[in-house]
Formats: structure tokens, C-alpha cells, sequence
């Protein structure tokens, strides 16, 4: 990669913080094994003027959902859990879920019927379970829903929020469409309870501890406050005021849809780890199997799935999804540069990353910009890695 290319990120990315664009960023870009691009730019806290360093702590919202599919599927790999197992196998409150029947304008429930088949595990890992997240959408059954995985986390026990979504009517019946929503925040709570233990406990010892993730946590402890970073007070766009959540509290249940914290460092090591089939790339732990990761990776959305990933991400129109994470079905069509068999998955928070493997190349971009300039900086920083490529 060409330093003189990379250049213009720092000169981008420095002009975009004089203008009030964005508070600060950091950005990781490793490939063929070797970092070869790793800075800090702006403010960890503009208000405080308190400078971006490379170890400051994000809220990376949905990039928490590959974690725990990655999780859930360490319990597969020992048997203790299967692809296609229902959902109520684990919790029996969903044998009865039924799919809401509308009125023409959507706006109001006419009726329920049964689900055609159970929700699965596969469902979870896919967002097509029908759990959809209420702040996507406008029908009545969105309304229903809470908004995000925060909201519930924050307010209900895991066994609240798990006794709320299967009384909900379900949007679609399961399997039919990809709509984004809480299956993997289910899936977290079902890890745990087959784990028993807390989802955070286990993630950690069976993937932040083998891959060197020192600081990828549901909560930033005390001691490390001083390294986390804040969204600008106003959308730069708007002048709508905006905030992230300050996770330095427990939740009342860890959100495996969009609950952790971490640095660019420690997720640069859970991308490379995926895109070299499961074994850590600093010290060769094994996390996964590789043929576990190549399943993971692959295109799990079939023809008769009716495909609304753009709805959730306008930069991941055209993409497929994998369990927990998009994958590129395509050479061209998508609003982003790369190979067919990229994937990645970026959070709400302003955080995103993706992972190469033709190209050898991983990069993770973590921002506080929780407004409608993520969706810019996603498809800015894809084509500025990607025009650095001289080889």
C-alpha cells in the first residue's frame, strides 16, 4: 500500500474535524499480516479538549453482533447448540409465537396466525426471525417494538425483555425476509443460558482473552474512563442534539445485539482472526475452526428469502448476510469497493470495519457519529483504503 495514498485519510479526516464534522477517529488498517496504517485523529471529548488517542474506547453498537455469533457459535462447534434448533427449545415461551396479519395500510393489527415453522437459531443469526427492531419501520407491529438494543438492555432483565418479545406479534413469518432486528440479542441471552454464565464472562474467556482483546467489554470500568470517547453534543448535519449511551454502569442484561466497548486495536484482532479461519493472527489462539468460520461466512440468505439489508444500512445494499455479519455476493451493485466474499458489519454509534481476504486486508474505522454522516464516512473511508492498494 502506498504511504503517499494513505496520507489522504489524515488529510481528510483532519479537515473534517476543524469543520465540526466529526469529534475524532481512529483508524487500523492491516494487510498481507502487517499493520500498516494505525492513527488517531481530533478529539476523544471536543468539549473538553481532550486529544483522539490509538487505545481510546468506543460504544461499537451493532459490531457487538459478530461477537456473539461467534460465540454462539463456539457452543456449536461442542454440540451444545445447532443451526437449526428452534428457539424454544431454549426458551419455551416462543413455541407460541404467531405473525401479525395487517391492514392494508399496515397501521393496524387485524389479526395473528401461527408461525409456518418455529423460529431457529439460523433465524437469530440472520435477522430473519421476525424480531424486528421498532425504530426501523413504521407499520403497527414496528410500534410495538422497542427501538434498539440499548434501550432494552438498559430498562429489562434478560428475562424481561426475553418474556416481551415472545408476547410481540412477529413482523414476518421466520425465514421469509431479512429485517433487521433483535436476534442476536436473544441469541445472547440463549449463550448464556446454555454457558451459564454472563454473556460477558463468557466471551471473554472463550474470545477476548485468547485473541488479546484486553479492553472489549459491556462496561468501561473506573479505571479506564479516562480513555473513552463522546459524541459532538449536536448532529453536524442538523443541529439535533445527539448522544451515545455512557456504558460505565452494568446493564441490566448484556445486549449481544449492541452492547460492547472497544478499541480499533483489540476488534483489528477479532476481524483478522475471522479472516484467517479462526486462529488469532498475534498468537495463533484458536478461536473457531476454519471450516466453523467459512460457514459463518458464507451466503445463508437463499432466493426465497426476501432480502431489506438496505433498509438497515444504505452502504450494505447489495450484500448478502452470513450469520451475524453481511457478506459481498457481488463484484459491482454495492455502493462500496472490495471482492465478493468481504464482510463486515459496522454499528449505529459510528463505528465500522470490514475484512478482505482476496485482498488480504483488514481495517477497522471507530468514530462517535451516531447521525446520518456515518453512511458518508463508511463509504469515504472504503474508498480512501482502498485507493492506498498499488500492487
Amino acid at each position: 500500500m502506498s504511504s503517499a495514498r494513505l496520507n489522504v485519510i489524515a488529510t481528510t479526516l483532519k479537515a473534517d474535524v476543524e469543520h465540526g464534522r466529526i469529534p475524532g477517529a481512529v483508524i487500523a488498517i492491516a494487510r498481507r499480516g502487517k499493520i500498516v496504517y494505525f492513527e488517531a485523529f481530533g478529539y476523544r471529548d471536543r468539549a473538553a479538549g481532550a486529544p483522539m488517542t490509538t487505545n481510546v474506547i468506543f460504544n461499537i453498537a451493532s459490531m457487538t453482533k459478530p461477537i456473539t455469533a461467534v460465540a454462539a457459535l463456539r457452543l456449536y462447534e461442542q454440540g451444545r447448540i445447532l443451526i437449526d434448533d428452534p428457539l424454544s427449545a431454549y426458551v419455551p415461551a416462543f413455541a407460541g409465537a404467531q405473525v401479525a396479519v395487517m391492514d392494508d395500510g399496515q397501521q393496524a393489527i387485524v389479526g395473528k396466525v401461527p408461525v409456518a415453522r418455529p423460529i431457529t437459531i439460523q433465524d437469530l443469526m440472520r435477522h430473519t426471525s421476525g424480531l424486528i427492531y421498532g425504530d426501523r419501520g413504521t407499520t403497527a407491529v414496528h410500534k410495538l417494538y422497542p427501538g434498539g438494543s440499548t434501550g432494552p438492555a438498559s430498562t429489562m432483565t434478560g428475562a424481561e425483555f426475553l418474556g416481551l418479545m415472545s408476547r410481540l406479534p412477529l413482523l414476518h413469518q421466520p425465514g421469509a425476509v431479512w429485517d433487521y432486528g433483535y436476534g442476536l440479542d436473544v441469541l445472547g441471552l440463549v449463550v448464556e443460558k446454555i454457558a451459564g454464565q454472563k454473556l460477558g464472562e463468557y466471551e471473554q474467556d472463550n474470545v477476548f482473552a485468547p485473541l488479546g482483546m484486553t479492553d472489549t467489554a459491556f462496561m468501561v470500568p473506573a479505571a479506564k474512563i479516562g480513555r473513552y470517547a463522546k459524541a459532538l453534543p449536536n448532529d453536524p448535519d442538523t443541529g439535533a442534539p445527539q448522544s451515545l449511551l455512557a456504558l460505565t454502569q452494568p446493564l441490566k442484561f448484556e445486549c449481544g445485539g449492541g452492547c460492547l466497548t472497544s478499541t480499533a486495536s483489540d476488534y483489528l484482532r477479532f476481524a483478522l482472526m475471522l479472516m484467517h479461519g479462526g486462529a488469532g493472527e498475534a498468537n495463533g489462539a484458536r478461536v473457531l475452526g476454519r471450516k466453523t468460520v467459512e460457514y459463518m461466512l458464507s451466503n445463508q440468505l437463499g432466493p426465497e428469502v426476501k432480502n431489506l439489508i438496505g433498509n438497515a444500512d444504505p452502504t450494505r445494499a447489495g450484500y448478502s448476510f452470513g450469520l451475524g455479519l453481511a457478506v459481498r455476493t457481488t463484484p459491482g451493485v454495492v455502493r462500496l469497493m472490495g471482492l465478493v466474499g468481504d464482510f463486515s458489519w459496522p454499528g449505529a454509534s459510528g463505528t465500522n470495519w470490514w475484512a478482505d481476504p482476496k485482498e488480504d486486508l483488514a481495517v477497522v474505522f471507530m468514530a462517535q457519529s451516531p447521525g446520518p454522516v456515518r453512511w458518508h464516512y463508511r463509504q469515504l473511508i472504503n474508498a480512501l483504503v482502498y485507493q492506498a492498494i498499488v500492487d
